[in-house]
């Protein structure tokens, strides 16, 4: 056996989306950082071996998708990608090379694969010292030691050797009064997966199962059970099993018993369902997975535990570094062995259900604190294995969520060092350079905005060559972006519940307003309009503010009509600028309101699905409206609002798209500044979830070509060109610093979208 000794500042163990995300920040902000996955490739359930696709806030809500390195990651796969991501069993390995890539070429971190923490050391203190790692098939053994250690192991490996107290199973209903607990707690855990993919061959292709597979028999195990062939091509989630085994002990077990069923399902797919046989007779299997995908295991105790009331209630954190948005998504335990499939499913994903009404929720935001062991002072944790009870675990385990939480803790990691603290007690401007770290870096955080001090831009005066102006959106309306807003339009959309369109307010005035509408019944119609006050694109209370104004609209027999409301709203009826309106129509299922041909940008859409809550309608793309005056939503200014998407205001400058390119953006300061580094924050792929991203997508908003002028001497000189561009997070630092009172962004191409767009501009003297 071959011994070796390291030494590191920041130690992670596990490399899935959460360790790959920490140990990328942590590396990023000047700390030495090792990361051991025990697996050939990085990525976690995301891999090649597992093919889990990640799932993130965009799922159920507009321009929720996360951003900062996992946004970086994941607009690289789709750029680079061949292939489309629909479902599970879509990865493939250039997603394995996007996250080694990335891993490979961040100064200051060093990966070991096929690694795998064998023991932990403490000192004195009972911090850990250092972990003993076994290196497959190199019969090398490793002493890494560290000063911090992130656990992203899942299942919390580090820290159960470590000795930290952990959670297993179900919280009981009288612990915490959650109402997705069950009645009495128990050990029972959600399962794991395994996935497969299939092949049209173009030709008849047999399949014979072998004797060990499971036979299928009855139709009603899948079609009344809620268990739905949504793809032939791909696998399915709910090929699941956990108890009776232990998900950790029998993963083995568990890995065999799932490839059993696999086959097995496969066999009924291909020989005895009625309905899908012939549909999958063209088809053979390509690829059976062999590691399991784990849902849940330990849940290490950290200095808060977060129950289902967080993110249901939208708790405001002090120490918010994260957010999340997944529904609180509880397999049923048992899997393929329960009664019926996780409860959504079985319900046929219905929306307005009293069980889809209650597990609705977010975007919320996650404490710090629940990354912060509460046992080891230098141990903190990023993944599903963190501080949460069992019904709130079924919201933040999803990967897109557990990415942030990584790189909130490899951030965390590298302040600590940085204040000569133990990263479990961190104090209030600590956690505040945090998250200031974390915005500059690209992540969102509902509630913080850029304040940091070092951001010479925040002191500037914007203007633009043009700028946008929303005029509305009709059903004729075509996507001139080139894919922003390629989604087909229903058939049919009658208002069977109250349904809203958020308006971005430019102009302090909306004297008009009006609505394309359909009404087939043959005798008018009429529908309750009105326009109410909302805090953000998130803000889904409905009825629990005063209306600005409100009008029974009278609607004439016909199809796709505009019908107006004199609305005559000023700044005197409370409407104010900078903000957003929600324009709502009442129920009336036999009146139709269409949706736009295009999404104009940061204007989402929404339904009531029960009493006095609303959730995203359709993809959340705009319903056709037209408004007068046009509102002037999209000036530069908005630029250094200091939040870098649609949220509370659009917060983006568009360019006049009626203006040929280029177009200009400048900052101008009272004084001279010395600008050594500029960073700049582009829109694009923060509407809809990764999945419905085509292969080599890069996204029309976002800038292709652009430069960075200063100006000196008494003219322009460029201090940055970049052509090509399709990432949205852009740092400059500049070859030699500048000293300028004026510095400007030309857009001279974009990927698509005929106006050029920005949303957020930084300068930092070095």
């Amino acid at each position: 056996m071959k011994m070796q000794q390291e030494a590191y500042d920041v130690v992670v163990c596990g490399g899935g989306l959460a360790g790959v995300c920490a140990a990328v920040a942590a590396a990023r902000q000047g700390a030495g950082v090792c990361i051991i996955q025990d697996r050939p490739v990085l990525g976690g359930n995301s891999s090649s071996e597992i093919r889990v696709t990640p799932h993130g806030a965009a799922q159920f809500h507009a321009y929720a998708r996360e951003t900062g390195i996992i946004s970086e990651l994941l607009i690289e796969e789709r750029a680079l990608n061949h292939e489309p991501i629909l479902e599970n069993g879509w990865t493939n390995s250039v997603w394995d090379m996007v996250l080694y890539n990335m891993a490979v070429s961040t100064p200051n971190l060093t990966l070991h694969l096929s690694s795998t923490v064998t023991e932990v050391h403490k000192d004195a203190e009972r911090h850990i010292s250092s972990v003993t790692v076994r290196v497959a098939g190199a019969e090398t053994q490793i002493a890494i030691e560290g000063r911090v250690f992130i656990d992203c192991t899942g299942d919390g490996v580090v820290a159960d050797l470590a000795g930290c107290e952990w959670r297993w199973g179900s919280e009981g209903r009288e612990e915490f009064s959650e109402p997705h607990a069950p009645l009495a707690a128990s050990g029972d855990t959600m399962g794991s997966s395994i996935h497969f993919k299939a092949k049209d061959m173009g030709r008849p292709v047999p399949f014979a199962a072998p004797d060990w597979a499971v036979r299928h028999e009855d139709p009603a195990f899948f079609y009344d059970q809620g268990r739905h062939f949504y793809d032939l091509a791909a696998g399915y989630w709910w090929i699941e099993i956990g108890i009776p085994w232990n998900t950790i002990y029998d993963n083995e077990h568990i890995r065999h018993e799932l490839t059993r069923h696999t086959l097995g399902i496969w066999d009924w797919i291909k020989n005895r369902d009625p309905l899908l046989k012939e549909k999958a007779a063209n088809y053979a299997l390509d690829w059976i997975g062999q590691v399991p995908g784990k849902r849940e295991s330990r849940r290490v105790l950290g200095r808060y535990f977060m129950t289902e009331h967080d993110p249901a209630g939208r708790t405001v954190f002090p120490d918010e570094i994260a957010y999340g948005g997944w529904f609180i998504d509880l397999h049923s335990t048992g899997g393929l062995l329960a009664p019926t499939a996780e409860p959504s499913s079985a319900e046929g994903y219905a929306e307005t259900s009293e069980y889809a009404i209650k597990s609705f929720c977010g975007p919320y935001g996650i404490p710090l604190r629940i990354l912060m062991s509460k046992d080891i002072g230098n141990l903190l944790l990023a993944g599903r294995n963190v501080s949460v009870s069992h019904a709130a675990l079924g919201t933040v385990r999803v990967m897109a969520t557990t990415a942030l939480l990584g790189q909130a803790a490899g951030t965390a990691a590298a302040v600590a060092l940085r204040q000569g603290r133990k990263a479990g007690s961190l104090d209030f401007a600590d956690i505040r350079e945090v998250q200031q770290i974390l915005l500059r870096e690209g992540c969102f955080l509902p509630n913080c905005r850029n304040e940091d001090p070092g951001d010479v831009a925040r002191s500037a005066r914007v203007q633009a060559s043009s700028s946008a102006r929303v005029h509305g959106v009709g059903p004729e309306s075509r996507d001139y972006t080139g894919g922003f807003g390629g989604t087909r339009l229903p058939d049919k959309e009658p208002l069977t519940h109250r349904r809203g369109q958020w308006i971005a307010v430019g102009t302090e005035e909306i004297r008009s307003l009006a609505m394309c509408l359909s009404n087939e019944t043959g005798t008018e119609q009429t529908v309750e309009a009105s326009l109410v006050p909302v805090d953000s694109i998130w803000d889904y209370e409905c009825g629990a503010k005063q209306p600005l104004a409100r009008q029974q609209l009278a609607v004439p027999p016909g199809r796709m009509q505009w019908v107006a409301w004199e609305a005559g709203l000023t700044a005197a009826d409370g409407l104010r600028s900078g903000g957003y309106v929600r324009l709502e129509l009442a129920a009336n299922p036999q009146v139709e309101w269409h949706k736009g041909g295009t999404v104009i940008p940061g204007h989402t859409s929404a339904y009531e699905m029960g009493p006095s809550k609303m959730r995203r309608y359709g993809d959340g793309g705009t319903l056709s409206f037209r408004i007068d005056p046009p509102q002037a939503c999209y000036e530069p200014s908005n630029v250094l609002t200091g939040i870098a998407r649609p949220y509370d205001y659009t917060n983006i400058w568009r360019s006049d798209p009626a203006g040929p390119l280029p177009q200009r953006l400048e900052l101008e300061w009272e004084t001279e500044e010395c600008i050594g580094t500029v960073e700049l924050a582009f829109p694009g792929q923060l509407f809809r979830e990764y999945h419905r991203y085509p292969p080599f997508y890069r996204d029309p908003q976002c800038p292709r070509d652009y430069s960075i002028d200063a100006w000196t001497g008494g003219g322009w000189t460029t201090v940055a060109s970049v052509t090509g561009n399709y990432q949205t997070r852009r740092r400059h630092p500049l070859s030699e610093a500048v000293k300028t009172d004026k510095l400007r962004v030309t857009v001279h191409a974009t990927n698509g979208d005929p106006s050029a767009c920005i949303a957020e501009i930084r300068c930092y003297r070095s």
